[in-house]
């Protein structure tokens, strides 16, 4: 059944061949390694998606998470599962040895994750949050803080979220109201009261494992009472579910206010919370304890280095459900008998029907599937391993090669979070094509990961959001030294490409790289912000079109003189792309670059 989750070979050819996972063992930090235990790792994910994550895919679907006026409750199988998610030490994998980690680079990390979406993503999402929510306490939480809330999830004794949306908020931090009254100061950092309520906080409320550690942005009123206006005045405060043993060990006011039930990724219990409603009383007073994280003031700071990392993991996400229902489509295709090809010999109904991968329609949106699930894979691939680079050089003490691939990155989170969110969602919709009737249905898998798929379009920051994030904030930061820095980038591709079987992929690449460049000066001129942005979400696609042609042009390249049928099965993939999928970037940049105003003139009283 594992062969219907991702294809290995692709996974070995992206990693090795292409990505040049091997390369980075001769960092310090990835010594110990080799590629002897990358494969281990990624063997062990392979297995424990089969084995464990899979046969409770069906049931956490149809036994959603449900409150039984005590506790949240999942199926049995859905809670072993998740807890058997420690034994592959992946909440701590990239983290460093001195905490329990297991200094795995973040490239091989997200290829071994993949199997595990791929498998269940609803049950993946703990261990993922689990893992950022760590993350960022090693980065900008105290000694203390590490040590006492940090290292238990690393050791996957407890779990963690993040909470910053509220009912009235949305996607507008600017706007939470929930407020955090100074108490005194600790040994875990100086504690404080919250009252207000967070919404749609995944892994909110469960009995997985002993602890819940919430990251929760709240707002520190001024000596009249009142919440600092916009985004600067959020602080970022640790709220554990139950206090630790020095604070008293009593539950903290921390309660459910209600499970949201969603269309897909059931596995994931989604919930509405209440701090400081008074249902606890830890100290004998209503009011949520929390702890400082860093200063006042930068919570939202502190929270991106959690929500970037959950932004590369929700393409990772996107991409493996993508790839697992193409992969599904093509099973269905290859055993289905359905119909005779057209012309005088079929119409003869004695001869028998061919296989649904004989008609040139079908493999036109199996080629169509192929482009998406391993085109997003790739960018994943390729940004996980940017993390890396990073990584090595600022502990090289290289400071400038270590902004510069932090800047690179930065401007391809947006990309790399959405491109996957909304495009293997269409391989998943084409997935649905291929089985008919039976795509429709519960009896074919593929409809459920086109439900759980749906959700990477929204959560982390909705499609919308991304485009406003790049086109408004990360091509122009540094003085457009980010987006420079990715044209180069390209460049370098086609200029390994020039002159080599690959003209015609790279000419398409090249012509569309040269009018985003042009498209994105003309925008950067265009002073109403609002005009300018009115059409961000296109500028998304058509950014994410060049970049996954790259990806595609990229791997092309590393084939070399590689003849098999995996091989020419990527070059066919990579022209079907330039030539039917990267054409649609000249309707979106025609209508950046007229700055069309349809939608922003549309007035509401007109729909």
């Amino acid at each position: 059944m594992t062969a219907l989750l991702l294809s290995r070979e692709d996974l070995r050819f992206q990693l090795y061949d292409w990505l040049h996972a091997e390369s980075l063992l001769s960092a310090p930090r990835f010594a110990a390694h080799s590629r002897e235990t990358f494969d281990a790792v990624i063997d062990s994910c392979e297995r424990l998606g089969g084995d464990v994550l899979l046969p409770c895919h069906a049931l956490s679907d149809r036994e959603e998470p449900g409150f039984d006026g005590e506790a949240v409750r999942l199926p049995d199988a859905v809670v072993e599962a998740v807890r058997a998610l420690a034994a592959s030490g992946l909440v701590a994998a990239t983290q460093d040895d001195a905490v329990g980690g297991l200094q795995l680079p973040v490239l091989v990390e997200k290829a071994a994750q993949a199997w595990l979406s791929a498998a269940n993503i609803g049950a993946c999402a703990y261990p993922m949050l689990t893992a950022g929510n760590a993350s960022l306490l090693l980065a900008h939480g105290s000694p203390a803080q590490v040590e006492a809330f940090a290292l238990p999830q690393l050791r996957w004794e407890w779990t963690g979220t993040m909470c910053l949306t509220e009912p009235q908020a949305g996607s507008s931090l600017s706007d939470i109201t929930t407020r955090a009254e100074y108490e005194r100061d600790t040994p875990l950092g100086p504690r404080y009261r919250l009252s207000g309520r967070k919404m749609w906080i995944s892994g909110g409320e469960h009995t997985i494992l002993g602890n819940i550690v919430h990251l929760v942005l709240a707002k520190v009123p001024d000596a009249d009472g009142r919440l600092p206006q916009g985004t600067r005045g959020i602080s970022l405060f640790i709220v554990p579910r139950t206090l630790t043993a020095d604070e008293g060990g009593e539950r903290n006011d921390v309660s459910l206010a209600g499970i949201n039930h969603k269309l897909g990724y059931r596995a994931t219990v989604n919930c509405a919370l209440n701090f400081g409603e008074g249902r606890f009383r830890p100290q004998g007073r209503a009011g949520a304890v929390g702890y400082l994280v860093g200063k006042p003031g930068d919570g939202l700071a502190c929270m991106f280095h959690l929500m970037n990392e959950a932004r590369i993991g929700v393409g990772l996400g996107a991409a493996a459900l993508g790839y697992t229902a193409y992969l599904h489509a093509l099973d269905y295709a290859r055993n289905r008998p359905q119909g005779r090809l057209p012309g005088p010999a079929g119409k003869d109904a004695s001869q028998p029907q061919v296989p649904l991968v004989a008609h040139a329609d079908v493999r036109r949106m199996l080629l169509a599937q192929k482009c998406y699930a391993e085109g997003g894979l790739g960018l994943v691939l390729a940004c996980a391993r940017l993390v890396d680079e990073q990584r090595i050089a600022r502990e090289a003490g290289d400071g400038e090669a270590a902004a510069s691939k932090q800047r690179l990155l930065d401007l391809l989170t947006p990309v790399v979070k959405s491109w996957p969110s909304q495009w293997c969602l269409a391989g998943n919709d084409l997935a649905i094509q291929v089985h008919g009737g039976y795509g429709y249905t519960r009896d074919y898998r593929v409809e459920q990961l086109w439900r759980d798929n749906r959700l990477n379009a929204i959560h982390e920051g909705t499609h919308g959001i991304q485009g406003i994030d790049l086109l408004g904030r990360k091509v122009a930061m540094h003085d457009g030294a980010a987006f420079e820095a990715y044209v180069r980038m390209v460049e370098a591709t086609l200029s390994r490409a020039a002159g080599g079987g690959c003209a015609e992929l790279a000419d398409a690449l090249a012509a569309r790289l040269a009018r985003l460049r042009e498209v994105t000066a003309a925008l950067l001129r265009v002073d109403d912000p609002v005009a300018r942005l009115a059409n961000a979400s296109a500028y998304l696609e058509a950014f994410g079109h060049v970049t996954v042609a790259w990806v595609w042009l990229d791997q092309v390249l590393a084939l070399g003189g590689r003849d098999d049928g995996f091989a020419r099965g990527k070059r066919q993939a990579a022209r079907w792309f330039m030539r039917w999928e990267l054409p649609r970037v000249d309707a979106w940049l025609d209508r950046l670059a007229d700055n069309d105003d349809t939608a922003l003139a549309m007035r509401d009283e007109w729909f």
